[in-house]
């Protein structure tokens, strides 16, 4: 069984996986779950969009073997920009309602300007750079079908994010060179941007399978085994 690299979005780091890793596991694969530099509990906040992007770059090539990749939100993007460079460490890429961006421009040029305008308001008054957690953001668009207790778990992981994740722009055009298979793992439920946004910029990249699972954007907390479900069929196309 091939290992399985899990990469999450804004706001986010490893530990949100933890359920999911545990259901891979016992379907017996192998599974890492990344943290992105600035999203550690501990983290500095002074980190580029290069420390993203170097940072999975080398957890890639640092694989034995290849590996498939599962890039949740805002880790789209990142994606787009690492992968090239450990092209040969793999062998599928599983993009579950992501952020996939045209070539030179970055994940605020489709972000409203009234709520870009207030993310970096809060940037400025926390004074690094990062853009603090809303509860009303989270539930009202992120964890739309989490119970109480699911809610309060998902703002325990929750830490601050460095706005440099949603401002810089990607270079998109080495990603589109590639012959990799992508799978688009698609919560239907979302209700985090536009109906049908994420399911578009995942056919900009050409036509590739897509399966459909009945969660919200955090299905991979709200829903595991239902999240889980549809990630392996993803993983066994």
């Amino acid at each position: 069984m091939s290992k399985i690299v899990l990469i999450h979005g804004a706001w986010h780091n490893g530990q949100c996986w933890n359920a999911v890793s545990k259901l891979l596991e016992k379907e017996g694969y192998e599974v890492e779950a990344l943290t992105l530099p600035g999203n550690g509990p501990e983290d500095s906040k002074d980190v580029t969009y290069k420390d993203y992007v170097d940072y999975v770059t080398k957890s890639l090539n640092d694989q034995k073997e290849k590996v498939i990749v599962v890039g949740h939100s805002s880790a789209g993007h990142i994606i787009q920009m690492a992968i090239p460079l450990a092209k040969d460490k793999v062998e599928k890429i599983i993009f579950n309602n992501a952020w996939i961006l045209p070539h030179g421009k970055s994940q605020f040029d489709f972000v409203p300007d009234d709520i870009k305008y207030v993310m970096r308001e809060m940037a400025a008054q926390r004074g690094d750079g990062a853009i603090p957690i809303d509860p009303k953001f989270v539930r009202g668009m992120l964890a739309t079908q989490a119970n109480d207790e699911q809610f309060d778990a998902l703002m325990k992981i929750l830490v601050t994010q460095p706005l440099v994740i949603m401002e810089t722009p990607v270079d998109a055009k080495s990603f589109e060179k590639l012959d990799i298979p992508m799978v688009l793992l698609y919560c239907t439920n979302d209700m985090s941007v536009p109906p049908n946004a994420f399911l578009e910029m995942f056919k900009s990249l050409g036509d590739h399978p897509i399966v459909e699972v009945e969660c919200d954007h955090e299905g991979l907390l709200t829903n595991p085994e239902a999240y889980t479900k549809g990630l392996l069929e993803c993983i066994r196309l």
